[in-house]
């Protein structure tokens, strides 16, 4: 039985049915906050307690899932050659956004961090909170964060976005997809932009481009914050 935990097949197989069968029970249920993603993690989480298999050891058989990470976010990059005229006609508002958003994303965490009075090592692993995992991994490095709390912080950051920010726009009965899109790419990055695809092939490919100059502008703002 223990020889079956050794390879990388298994844990891949696992993330793979589990993921799938996230997928399933949330088309079946349609509730906003059974997002796939976090009934995956979930799950795992009970699962590998349950098998009492050490994280390290889940780790390295994923480490071929965690490769494609990047390749991944590239792929987002479709949607926003489709839909390039609406990005050239609305570029000063993606500007705007998501400077604003950047901005803001970066001031909310340090005045929280202060508040709640999180030393510095934290704060710094939280300010790319609002980027995609690669960004937000090389921001943190750079500023002396620590990886594990920054990736935790954007997968959660994720995953509330993809699911808040629809429910939002609905109850306020705003219909803007430039808008959505936008604030998808900018508050919740690569898992909003999935989400906002889901929406409307206009929606992601804003939110799509909204990844990249989001990421661009933090970088630029954690350097002098």
């Amino acid at each position: 039985m223990k020889d079956l935990f050794q390879g990388p097949f298994f844990f891949i197989g696992l993330c793979l049915i589990v993921y799938l069968l996230a997928c399933r029970l949330q088309r079946r249920t349609r509730q906003a906050w059974l997002n796939p993603l976090l009934v995956s993690i979930v799950s795992l989480i009970g699962i590998l307690s349950l098998l009492k298999i050490p994280y390290a050891q889940f780790k390295e058989g994923t480490s071929a899932i965690a490769m494609m990470l990047t390749p991944a976010t590239c792929v987002l990059a479709i949607p926003m050659v489709n839909q390039r005229k609406i990005l050239k006609q609305n570029l000063t508002a993606i500007l705007i956004g998501t400077f604003l958003g950047a901005l803001t994303s970066i001031l909310s965490v340090t005045f929280l961090c202060r508040i709640l009075g999180l030393n510095d090592l934290i704060t710094r692993s939280l300010l790319p909170k609002s980027v995609t995992t690669p960004i937000a991994v090389s921001v943190c490095e750079v500023n002396g964060g620590l990886p594990a709390v920054t990736v935790t912080a954007v997968i959660i950051t994720g995953i509330l976005g993809s699911i808040v920010i629809p429910l939002l726009f609905h109850k306020l009965k705003i219909k803007n997809s430039v808008a959505l899109g936008i604030t998808m790419g900018t508050a919740s990055h690569a898992m909003g932009t999935s989400k906002a695809i889901e929406i409307g092939e206009q929606e992601g490919g804003l939110a799509g481009l909204a990844i990249g100059i989001t990421g661009i502008f933090t970088v630029i703002l954690s350097l002098f914050l």
